[in-house]
């Protein structure tokens, strides 16, 4: 991919004008439904938008929980909160830092409406198992797959593995854009129907408002973007996997975040674990190599999710991880 490519696809949009809703939208997002396999694509303003527009569609909201992981972005809870509803956290398999499926069963109440499982760093999380619960509990599972576009679990593509899975085009993802964006994948044909209402102010035509909805649309201009690098995207995948693969010859003596057996991995991030985080950190900075960490603060010790009345202990996996994780960098093209 050069960068004609992408200032071509912009003057494109640029001169026919259509910057909201234009014919590179709905072009993005017949290529995406395609490319994973689901029967729609829904393309949003941000993955947090797309994980609340989800559970507005599934109508939970207030009164009503939702199990996801403390360990992940914010963004994830927020969304829950802000459809209505309450996160109900979960911890970590110790190895995977997915979402351990063995916990989730002892928190299911009458309340719980939905399953958010987090496709963490690149690689889907154990979705044949979270269904199976699922379906004995009837329940919605929703794959947060921000990170995990491109990923496959048993061939089956990420957000193709549940009733719905969302991503994010964040432009530091597997597939960014160039600013915020975000998609809803579902082979549900009223949900899909739904959330392309909802996402637009809830008309199914112009000034019919069926639904109290949000301005969630993807603009034109990212459209165009995400179209052009989509057609790179597979290098792209295999250029991170041979990164990893460097990577962990070179950090073989440092634990590593395992990848499930039947999946593979796009590796939006590269985890490794120390006990001297901080010393390691600096040593790498000082050869050159530019970490981060993700993530530092599990999300039930953040002030701003103080009120779901979680404390330090709670989810001892989880807090293990935000103390010792270091993310490698992984450059997108």
């Amino acid at each position: 991919m050069n960068q004609e490519e992408i200032k071509n696809a912009i003057s494109k949009v640029i001169e026919h004008g259509q910057f909201i809703l234009g014919p590179e939208v709905f072009e993005l997002e017949n290529q995406l439904a395609a490319y994973t396999k689901a029967k729609h694509c829904i393309t949003v303003s941000s993955g947090t938008t797309a994980i609340q527009l989800a559970l507005m569609a599934l109508d939970i909201g207030l009164g009503h929980e939702v199990i996801t992981t403390p360990y992940t972005f914010a963004g994830t809870a927020e969304a829950i909160i802000l459809a209505g509803a309450k996160p109900v956290f979960v911890d970590i398999d110790p190895e995977t830092f997915l979402i351990n499926p063995e916990k989730i069963e002892q928190v299911i109440t009458p309340r719980t409406r939905a399953i958010l499982p987090v496709s963490l760093f690149g690689q889907m999380a154990d979705l044949d198992l979270i269904n199976q619960i699922a379906v004995r509990h009837n329940l919605s599972v929703i794959e947060d797959a921000a990170q995990s576009f491109g990923a496959t679990q048993k061939n089956c593509k990420s957000t193709a593995a549940s009733l719905v899975g969302i991503t994010s085009f964040y432009p530091t993802k597997p597939l960014g854009c160039y600013g915020d964006g975000g998609a809803v994948f579902t082979s549900s044909n009223i949900l899909a129907d739904r959330i392309r209402a909802l996402r637009h102010h809830g008309q199914v035509e112009k000034n019919h408002h069926v639904y109290v909805g949000l301005t969630g649309r993807l603009d034109t201009i990212q459209a165009a973007i995400l179209l052009v690098k989509l057609r790179h995207f597979e290098t792209e995948i295999l250029r991170r996997q041979r990164l990893a693969s460097d990577y962990q010859a070179s950090f073989s003596n440092y634990q590593i975040i395992k990848k499930l057996e039947q999946n593979t991995h796009v590796y939006a991030q590269f985890g490794i674990l120390s006990n001297s985080r901080d010393v390691l950190k600096e040593e790498l900075l000082a050869r050159g190599l530019q970490t981060s960490i993700h993530y530092p603060k599990c999300l039930h010790l953040q002030p701003a999710f103080a009120y779901l009345g979680y404390k330090e202990g709670d989810f001892p996996c989880a807090e293990k991880a935000s103390s010792s994780i270091l993310c490698l960098p992984m450059y997108h093209a």
